[in-house]
């Protein structure tokens, strides 16, 4: 049977990309009503849910507070690695949110906390030439982002959520939260962010799925490909 394992995960994994690659090549959950202006707080093509759907690539790394690792480096004047008790020692944010995933659910009023990016920024100092942000993942998962993205408000590297520390299943020990982008950017079980010249796709940007992820101009897939 443990022979068998790593075949069925990598066989749930490809039919769990498979799917959601036809859903960029169909433009499955398109509306065609995006508004720019951003009047309205449930973003096109969005249904409001109360729960919190769980989404991954059918792997959930089980990282122990004492392995994790969080390295932050690339183009910065002050490349840091933090192990957990350092990372916690760091000051800590309170902020509250909603999330909007592409496949088409927001969930209103969620409570973060933890490290905000702006601390982060303060720390690390990107230097002059950085444009972009890169997310590594412990599953091996990737993302990216625009540096002006990421340095924002409401942007954390999170620990808790609703009062409780992130459980496994929804990227703890630490998640990255973006509100602004779908939730595909706030990059699960966090390992290193990369600060960089170049803009470098990630896992599902490179599967169809648009670069810059604004729900509100429903940028869902890359429609140029």
């Amino acid at each position: 049977m443990a022979d068998e394992q790593p075949g069925l995960l990598g066989r749930l994994k490809g039919k769990l990309i498979d799917s959601k690659k036809r859903w960029a090549d169909e433009g499955r959950l398109l509306t065609g009503t995006a508004d720019p202006r951003r009047v309205q707080r449930l973003p096109p093509g969005q249904r409001l849910v109360t729960n919190w759907p769980v989404l991954d690539l059918g792997v959930q790394p089980d990282i122990p507070t004492s392995a994790w690792r969080l390295t932050v480096d690339g183009l910065v004047e002050n490349p840091t690695t933090w192990n957990w008790g350092a990372f916690t020692d760091e000051p800590a944010t309170a902020m509250r949110s909603d999330i909007h995933c592409v496949t088409a659910w927001s969930r209103y009023d969620n409570d973060w906390r933890g490290m905000s990016a702006r601390h982060l920024l303060s720390v690390v100092r990107p230097k002059a030439d950085a444009r972009y942000v890169v997310f590594h993942a412990f599953d091996t998962y990737t993302t990216n982002v625009p540096l002006a993205a990421f340095d924002d408000e409401d942007v954390l590297l999170a620990t808790h959520w609703n009062g409780e520390t992130i459980s496994t299943e929804h990227g703890g020990p630490v998640r990255v939260v973006i509100p602004k982008l779908y939730f595909w950017k706030s990059a699960k079980w966090i390992k290193r962010i990369e600060f960089s010249l170049h803009d470098k796709p990630g896992f599902w940007e490179v599967r169809g799925y648009h670069n810059e992820g604004d729900p509100w101009l429903e940028q869902r897939y890359d429609t140029d490909t």
